[in-house]
Protein backbone atom coordinates (compact mmCIF):
# COMPACT_ATOMS: atom_id res chain seq x y z
CA UNK A 1 0.00 0.00 0.00
CA UNK A 2 1.30 3.64 -0.84
CA UNK A 3 0.89 6.51 2.13
CA UNK A 4 -2.18 8.61 0.58
CA UNK A 5 -0.62 11.76 2.09
CA UNK A 6 2.70 12.57 3.50
CA UNK A 7 4.24 16.08 4.50
CA UNK A 8 7.71 17.43 4.42
CA UNK A 9 9.49 20.65 4.63
CA UNK A 10 11.54 21.91 1.46
CA UNK A 11 14.31 24.14 2.78
CA UNK A 12 15.50 27.61 1.54
CA UNK A 13 19.59 27.76 0.79
CA UNK A 14 21.90 30.50 1.04
CA UNK A 15 25.05 31.01 -1.49
CA UNK A 16 28.67 31.67 -0.36
CA UNK A 17 30.37 33.41 -3.11
CA UNK A 18 28.33 33.68 -6.38
CA UNK A 19 31.09 34.47 -9.67
CA UNK A 20 29.70 34.98 -12.64
CA UNK A 21 31.98 33.20 -14.44
CA UNK A 22 31.50 33.27 -18.39
CA UNK A 23 28.70 34.03 -20.53
CA UNK A 24 27.09 30.53 -22.58
CA UNK A 25 26.68 30.86 -26.14
CA UNK A 26 22.82 29.93 -25.26
CA UNK A 27 22.86 33.01 -23.43
CA UNK A 28 22.86 31.47 -19.88
CA UNK A 29 25.74 32.10 -17.59
CA UNK A 30 28.16 29.79 -15.83
CA UNK A 31 28.92 30.00 -12.55
CA UNK A 32 30.74 29.18 -9.58
CA UNK A 33 29.03 29.34 -5.81
CA UNK A 34 28.58 27.00 -2.64
CA UNK A 35 24.89 26.48 -2.04
CA UNK A 36 24.41 25.81 2.03
CA UNK A 37 21.02 24.24 3.08
CA UNK A 38 19.54 26.45 5.49
CA UNK A 39 16.38 26.13 7.93
CA UNK A 40 14.20 28.76 6.44
CA UNK A 41 11.10 26.08 5.40
CA UNK A 42 7.86 26.01 3.64
CA UNK A 43 5.55 23.10 3.84
CA UNK A 44 4.44 20.79 1.43
CA UNK A 45 1.81 17.94 1.66
CA UNK A 46 0.69 15.74 -0.82
CA UNK A 47 -2.01 13.76 -0.97
CA UNK A 48 -2.97 10.96 -3.75
CA UNK A 49 -6.43 11.21 -4.75
CA UNK A 50 -8.61 8.11 -6.52
CA UNK A 51 -9.98 10.57 -9.24
CA UNK A 52 -10.55 13.83 -10.09
CA UNK A 53 -7.57 16.68 -11.27
CA UNK A 54 -4.63 18.09 -9.57
CA UNK A 55 -5.61 20.40 -6.70
CA UNK A 56 -2.90 23.84 -5.53
CA UNK A 57 -4.12 25.01 -2.47
CA UNK A 58 -1.56 27.89 -1.26
CA UNK A 59 -1.01 29.69 2.25
CA UNK A 60 1.51 31.99 3.97
CA UNK A 61 3.35 34.39 1.83
CA UNK A 62 1.55 35.85 -0.88
CA UNK A 63 2.92 34.68 -4.53
CA UNK A 64 2.08 36.49 -7.80
CA UNK A 65 1.20 34.38 -11.16
CA UNK A 66 -1.13 31.47 -11.89
CA UNK A 67 -1.17 28.59 -9.68
CA UNK A 68 -1.11 26.22 -12.55
CA UNK A 69 2.50 27.51 -13.06
CA UNK A 70 4.10 26.99 -10.06
CA UNK A 71 7.03 24.91 -9.85
CA UNK A 72 5.21 22.19 -7.64
CA UNK A 73 2.96 21.68 -10.29
CA UNK A 74 5.50 21.61 -13.25
CA UNK A 75 7.13 18.65 -10.96
CA UNK A 76 4.10 16.32 -10.89
CA UNK A 77 3.47 17.31 -14.87
CA UNK A 78 7.28 16.31 -15.40
CA UNK A 79 7.01 12.98 -13.73
CA UNK A 80 4.06 12.35 -15.74
CA UNK A 81 6.00 13.32 -19.02
CA UNK A 82 8.70 10.59 -18.19
CA UNK A 83 6.31 7.79 -18.43
CA UNK A 84 5.58 7.62 -14.97
CA UNK A 85 2.27 6.69 -13.64
CA UNK A 86 0.87 9.72 -11.31
CA UNK A 87 -2.18 9.44 -9.97
CA UNK A 88 -4.51 12.89 -9.26
CA UNK A 89 -2.59 14.26 -6.54
CA UNK A 90 -3.63 17.05 -4.09
CA UNK A 91 -1.15 19.51 -2.84
CA UNK A 92 -0.82 22.07 0.08
CA UNK A 93 1.54 24.60 -0.21
CA UNK A 94 2.80 26.75 2.90
CA UNK A 95 5.24 29.74 1.38
CA UNK A 96 7.18 30.92 4.33
CA UNK A 97 9.99 31.04 2.31
CA UNK A 98 10.17 34.56 0.79
CA UNK A 99 10.32 34.47 -3.27
CA UNK A 100 12.51 37.13 -5.26
CA UNK A 101 15.23 36.73 -2.76
CA UNK A 102 17.78 34.56 -3.72
CA UNK A 103 16.87 31.72 -1.62
CA UNK A 104 15.44 29.39 -4.51
CA UNK A 105 12.02 28.56 -2.62
CA UNK A 106 10.37 27.58 -5.50
CA UNK A 107 13.20 25.14 -6.55
CA UNK A 108 13.09 23.83 -3.24
CA UNK A 109 9.35 23.19 -3.44
CA UNK A 110 9.68 21.69 -7.11
CA UNK A 111 12.60 19.69 -6.05
CA UNK A 112 10.97 18.65 -2.75
CA UNK A 113 7.32 17.24 -4.87
CA UNK A 114 9.89 15.08 -6.88
CA UNK A 115 11.41 13.34 -4.07
CA UNK A 116 7.94 13.11 -2.41
CA UNK A 117 6.14 11.37 -4.80
CA UNK A 118 9.48 8.94 -5.75
CA UNK A 119 9.00 7.86 -2.59
CA UNK A 120 4.74 8.12 -2.14
CA UNK A 121 4.25 6.06 -5.26
CA UNK A 122 7.84 3.75 -5.56
CA UNK A 123 8.73 4.99 -8.25
CA UNK A 124 12.13 4.00 -8.48
CA UNK A 125 14.26 6.57 -9.59
CA UNK A 126 17.75 6.98 -7.73
CA UNK A 127 19.38 10.26 -7.20
CA UNK A 128 20.96 10.87 -10.12
CA UNK A 129 17.80 10.70 -12.14
CA UNK A 130 15.78 12.91 -9.70
CA UNK A 131 18.75 15.46 -10.35
CA UNK A 132 18.68 15.27 -13.95
CA UNK A 133 15.26 16.30 -13.81
CA UNK A 134 15.16 18.38 -11.23
CA UNK A 135 17.56 20.46 -13.06
CA UNK A 136 15.40 20.83 -16.02
CA UNK A 137 12.58 22.60 -14.20
CA UNK A 138 15.71 25.08 -12.77
CA UNK A 139 19.09 26.02 -12.38
CA UNK A 140 19.07 25.33 -8.87
CA UNK A 141 16.50 22.66 -8.01
CA UNK A 142 19.51 19.77 -8.12
CA UNK A 143 20.76 20.94 -5.22
CA UNK A 144 17.93 20.28 -3.27
CA UNK A 145 17.69 16.94 -4.32
CA UNK A 146 20.77 16.34 -1.65
CA UNK A 147 20.39 18.59 1.92
CA UNK A 148 24.42 18.94 2.16
CA UNK A 149 26.16 22.01 1.37
CA UNK A 150 27.62 22.20 -2.80
CA UNK A 151 30.16 23.64 -4.50
CA UNK A 152 28.22 24.59 -7.88
CA UNK A 153 29.67 25.07 -11.25
CA UNK A 154 27.94 25.45 -15.17
CA UNK A 155 24.91 27.07 -14.39
CA UNK A 156 24.46 25.92 -10.82
CA UNK A 157 23.63 22.07 -12.12
CA UNK A 158 27.06 20.65 -11.81
CA UNK A 159 27.55 19.88 -8.13
CA UNK A 160 30.08 18.57 -5.98
CA UNK A 161 30.14 18.37 -2.47
CA UNK A 162 31.84 19.69 0.19
CA UNK A 163 33.41 19.35 3.74
CA UNK A 164 31.79 22.85 5.34
CA UNK A 165 31.25 22.37 9.63
CA UNK A 166 28.92 25.53 10.61
CA UNK A 167 27.72 23.74 13.54
CA UNK A 168 27.58 26.18 16.39
CA UNK A 169 27.23 29.30 14.75
CA UNK A 170 24.05 31.50 14.23
CA UNK A 171 22.16 32.58 10.64
CA UNK A 172 20.23 35.83 10.13
CA UNK A 173 18.58 36.46 7.47
CA UNK A 174 16.76 39.68 6.38
CA UNK A 175 14.46 40.33 3.21
CA UNK A 176 14.17 43.88 2.36
CA UNK A 177 10.93 45.04 0.02
CA UNK A 178 13.59 45.67 -2.81
CA UNK A 179 12.89 43.56 -5.88
CA UNK A 180 15.95 42.57 -8.38
CA UNK A 181 15.03 41.18 -11.32
CA UNK A 182 16.76 38.58 -13.24
CA UNK A 183 17.33 40.40 -15.95
CA UNK A 184 18.53 43.60 -13.47
CA UNK A 185 21.09 41.37 -11.56
CA UNK A 186 22.85 39.83 -14.86
CA UNK A 187 22.77 43.11 -16.88
CA UNK A 188 25.68 44.95 -15.32
CA UNK A 189 27.57 41.62 -14.59
CA UNK A 190 30.83 41.06 -16.65
CA UNK A 191 32.02 37.66 -16.61
CA UNK A 192 35.34 36.13 -15.44
CA UNK A 193 37.12 34.41 -13.13
CA UNK A 194 37.50 35.19 -9.43
CA UNK A 195 40.44 36.72 -7.61
CA UNK A 196 40.50 34.08 -5.04
CA UNK A 197 39.74 30.33 -6.34
CA UNK A 198 36.36 29.54 -4.30
CA UNK A 199 36.92 26.29 -3.17
CA UNK A 200 40.31 27.39 -2.04
CA UNK A 201 38.95 30.19 -0.01
CA UNK A 202 35.64 28.40 1.56
CA UNK A 203 38.57 26.32 3.67
CA UNK A 204 40.16 29.35 5.51
CA UNK A 205 38.69 30.46 8.46
CA UNK A 206 35.26 31.66 8.59
CA UNK A 207 36.59 35.57 9.88
CA UNK A 208 38.99 35.85 6.59
CA UNK A 209 35.97 34.93 4.27
CA UNK A 210 34.91 38.85 3.86
CA UNK A 211 38.31 39.35 2.01
CA UNK A 212 38.36 36.74 0.15
CA UNK A 213 34.88 35.66 -1.11
CA UNK A 214 32.57 37.67 -2.80
CA UNK A 215 29.16 37.75 -4.72
CA UNK A 216 29.56 39.52 -8.76
CA UNK A 217 26.27 40.74 -8.55
CA UNK A 218 27.07 43.35 -5.22
CA UNK A 219 28.81 45.79 -7.16
CA UNK A 220 26.11 46.39 -9.55
CA UNK A 221 22.59 45.89 -7.22
CA UNK A 222 24.52 47.85 -4.25
CA UNK A 223 24.34 51.84 -5.85
CA UNK A 224 20.56 51.01 -7.39
CA UNK A 225 19.72 49.55 -3.94
CA UNK A 226 21.07 51.24 -1.26
CA UNK A 227 18.61 49.40 1.06
CA UNK A 228 20.15 46.19 0.32
CA UNK A 229 23.97 47.01 1.06
CA UNK A 230 22.69 49.19 4.32
CA UNK A 231 21.49 46.24 5.40
CA UNK A 232 24.61 44.02 4.66
CA UNK A 233 26.53 46.67 6.46
CA UNK A 234 24.39 46.92 10.14
CA UNK A 235 25.11 42.51 9.65
CA UNK A 236 28.73 43.32 9.56
CA UNK A 237 28.26 46.65 12.27
CA UNK A 238 26.75 43.91 14.41
CA UNK A 239 29.62 41.66 14.32
CA UNK A 240 29.01 38.74 11.55
CA UNK A 241 31.65 36.98 10.82
CA UNK A 242 30.42 36.98 7.21
CA UNK A 243 28.01 38.29 5.18
CA UNK A 244 26.65 38.63 1.46
CA UNK A 245 23.67 39.27 -0.55
CA UNK A 246 22.31 35.36 -1.56
CA UNK A 247 22.32 34.75 -4.81
CA UNK A 248 20.79 37.57 -7.25
CA UNK A 249 18.97 38.76 -4.24
CA UNK A 250 17.51 40.50 -2.37
CA UNK A 251 17.87 38.87 0.85
CA UNK A 252 20.99 39.24 2.89
CA UNK A 253 22.40 37.40 5.57
CA UNK A 254 25.37 37.16 8.37
CA UNK A 255 27.00 34.07 9.71
CA UNK A 256 27.44 35.46 13.47
CA UNK A 257 28.81 33.62 16.75
CA UNK A 258 25.41 34.07 18.44
CA UNK A 259 22.12 34.77 18.35
CA UNK A 260 21.67 38.17 16.50
CA UNK A 261 18.83 40.57 15.55
CA UNK A 262 18.88 43.21 13.14
CA UNK A 263 17.01 46.65 13.50
CA UNK A 264 14.34 46.32 10.32
CA UNK A 265 10.96 46.05 10.15
CA UNK A 266 12.11 43.75 7.12
CA UNK A 267 11.43 39.99 6.94
CA UNK A 268 14.09 38.55 9.39
CA UNK A 269 14.65 35.04 10.03
CA UNK A 270 17.58 33.97 12.90
CA UNK A 271 18.46 30.37 13.54
CA UNK A 272 21.33 28.24 14.75
CA UNK A 273 23.00 26.61 11.40
CA UNK A 274 23.06 22.43 12.11
CA UNK A 275 24.72 21.64 8.53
Amino acid sequence: MFPNTLTTHPHAKINLGLYITERRPDGYHNLETVFVPIPLCDELTIRVKSDGEDELQLEGITLEGDAKDNLVMRAVALLRQRGYGVPPVGLRLKKNIPSGAGLGGGSSDAAFTLRMLNRMLRLGIDEDGLMGMAATLGADCAFFIQDAPMFARGIGDLLEPIDLDLKGLWLTLVKPDDFVSTREAYGGVKPGQPKHPLMQSIRQPIRQWQTLIENDFERNIFPAHPDIERIKRQMLDAGALYAAMSGSGSSVFGIFTQETHIDTTCFQFTSPLDN
